[in-house]
């Protein structure tokens, strides 16, 4: 029996978020009235509705819907076991694909 290893977690990635991504990113979309969780990232990580992984090689960007008009875009590189959030950003639905 052959096991996907896209289906299922084998094993647990640990999240870590940089210095610009808590220290920046979540103050300054707070000032634009976007208040958003590290929990929020997390989300798109696990459940992304796209995945870029060629325009910005190593890194990769997940995409998942915000509200009606907005995605919310997360870049991440994957180092071993973990998950480093470089940054995170609302775009239009549509921009991006």
């Amino acid at each position: 029996m052959q096991v996907s290893r896209q289906r299922y977690k084998i094993q647990p990635m640990k999240v870590v978020f940089t210095k610009h991504a808590t220290k920046d990113k979540f103050p300054m979309l707070a000032k634009h009235k976007l208040l958003l969780k590290e929990q929020d990232i997390v989300n798109v990580l696990e459940n992304p509705e796209h995945e870029d992984k060629q325009s910005d090689k190593p890194n990769i960007i997940a995409s998942a819907n915000l509200d009606e008009k907005h995605v919310l875009r997360v870049v991440y590189r994957r180092e071993g076991a973990i998950i480093r959030v470089i940054t995170f950003y609302p775009a239009e639905k549509g921009r991006y694909y």
